[in-house]
């Protein structure tokens, strides 16, 4: 059912990309389109201030243990998205989605192929795949 979805998503993106068919048009696209959601983000924080980002050094133990790595760390993020925010964002990032699904038809990819092996991989090398 998950590959119907994203089959039908990829055909709707081929039969409506019309401008931007040049593989470098979707390159660029997709970076304008990473880019204004990460404006998005940061407009959340100092314009609406919606929510608010604590950055500092995360400390880890010497000791840690792979496994729980994840309680250590954290997104340094307080608060929650305002609706506003979270449908601007929302709205960016299925704009990148769009141009992702371009970019794997212009190149003959299957984007639920995509998926599937990069989960793989992510399952076959579990915690020792830190990005």
């Amino acid at each position: 059912m998950k590959d119907i979805i994203f089959n039908d998503f990829q055909s709707l993106v081929d039969e409506l990309v019309a401008r931007n068919k040049s593989l470098l048009d979707m390159i660029s696209k997709s970076q304008e389109t990473n880019s204004r959601t990460n404006r998005a983000i940061a407009k959340s924080i100092t314009h609406c201030g919606c929510i608010k980002l604590s950055a500092a050094k995360q400390h880890l133990p010497m000791d840690v243990d792979l496994s729980d790595m994840p309680s250590y760390l954290s997104t340094q993020i307080e608060g929650e998205l305002c609706p506003k925010c979270r449908e601007i964002i929302e709205t960016e990032l299925g704009s990148n989605l769009f141009y992702l699904a371009a970019l794997c038809n212009a190149l003959d990819l299957d984007l639920y192929d995509v998926l599937i092996r990069e989960s793989g991989r992510l399952q076959t090398l579990g915690k020792f795949h830190l990005r």
